[in-house]
């Protein structure tokens, strides 16, 4: 009998071991993975720095709680805010990025509602858009299919159909616009960088927030640390999670709004304990080291190259490659074909992810090797055939 409940559908697959970007299931069949756990495995299985810094600090202290000071938390805040660019702000942690995102909406109507004569409320998303699971982030998804049947939802969420429509929803009581500026569940569709930017001035003239969701696209995801570095925006409110921690669980807010949420307004039992934050740590300084050197940037390109050279190669499949740095996808004709393509590249021992209705996504680890990424294509051009 199965105890778990019926909330996914999973591959008939057991895996036992891994090694950057490599798996190996209870049969020793070996796996190319192009996933990372849904972008969660940054530096890649078994990491052995992140391994020991993990198992040196569970010998020490695992949790106390926010009731008194952690250090590496402080450290890993610190860190956070000093790559983001933002300036003078602050950080507040929690476990995954709906929780991530329900913070955002928190600090956006506690601003609305002690800022000005008028009372703001109403956030605006987009279609197509992704932002978690709770009732709050579900209702933020602009998604309708995820709303069926957890109805009643909480008001004060409109969507835009892109970014030009954001205009078009402003009211007196819109107090902020959250976005991802690449969607990852919806497609993997980035924004035009200047559209962004115009959106975000003019944002800021009308004295409305700008949350940044970067679950999926924070910690070097595209090739910067975040993507909001890559768009050249400075946002009121950036959510992290899936990559910080490298497979520990950890979500992150960071935000100029410093003074909105006082003691008593938000809390995590969980969030931001020694183990987490000593874990994120770890992450972070291994892919600085990554992107200093240079070898974030030739993974990237490499990958990159052997995406646009199997779209070519298969036009009666492929329509075209979208995404950056190593959140990228495969944009195929139909679903159809994209459902089947992702079933067979199973059976070659690859894994790849759908999102949207017509995208095979990559979300491999940010370590992965040349030699990793030739075993995964020439398997993926196996499937193919």
């Amino acid at each position: 009998m199965n105890y778990l409940l019926n909330t996914y559908n999973r591959f008939n697959v057991e895996f036992v071991k891994g090694k950057n970007a490599t798996l190996w299931d209870k049969n020793e069949n070996d796996y190319i993975d192009f996933t990372s756990g849904i972008g969660v495995v940054s530096v890649g299985h078994g990491n052995e720095r992140l391994s020991s810094a993990i198992c040196e600090q569970a010998k020490n202290i695992i949790h106390i709680s926010n009731l008194y000071r952690i250090p590496p938390q402080e450290k890993l805040a610190e860190k956070l805010v000093k790559k983001s660019g933002l300036g003078n702000a602050g950080v507040f942690f929690c476990n995954s990025g709906a929780e991530a995102n329900e913070t955002a909406l928190k600090i956006a109507r506690k601003y609305g509602e002690v800022n000005g004569e008028i009372k703001k409320y109403k956030v605006i998303t987009l279609e197509n858009s992704f932002h978690g699971r709770t009732i709050s982030t579900l209702k933020a998804t602009g998604q309708p299919k995820f709303h069926q049947y957890f109805g009643p939802f909480p008001d004060g969420f409109t969507y835009a159909k892109n970014i030009a429509d954001i205009e078009n929803k402003i009211d007196d009581k819109t107090v902020a616009v959250m976005l991802e500026l690449i969607q990852g569940e919806g497609g993997v569709n980035p924004f035009d960088r200047d559209e962004v930017r115009d959106l975000a001035k003019m944002l800021k003239e009308k004295d409305i927030l700008l949350i940044v969701d970067e679950v999926q696209t924070g910690i070097y995801r595209t090739g910067e640390f975040l993507a909001s570095n890559l768009y050249g925006i400075k946002p009121d409110i950036i959510t992290l999670a899936k990559g910080l921690g490298g497979g520990v669980p950890i979500g992150a807010v960071i935000t100029t709004l410093t003074d909105v949420l006082k003691p008593g307004d938000h809390g995590s039992t969980f969030g931001g304990n020694y183990l987490a934050t000593r874990a994120a740590i770890e992450v972070i300084e291994i892919l600085d080291e990554y992107k200093k050197s240079k070898k974030l940037d030739k993974v990237i390109n490499y990958f990159d190259d052997k995406l646009v050279e199997i779209a070519k190669e298969y036009p009666d499949k492929f329509d075209c490659v979208s995404g950056y740095g190593l959140m990228k996808a495969l944009k195929c004709h139909s679903s159809e074909i994209r459902d089947e393509i992702v079933k067979k590249t199973f059976e070659k021992k690859v894994l790849v992810l759908k999102a949207g209705s017509i995208s095979v996504r990559f979300l491999p680890p940010l370590t992965i090797t040349k030699e990793e990424i030739d075993e995964g294509f020439d398997r993926l051009k196996a499937a193919l055939c």
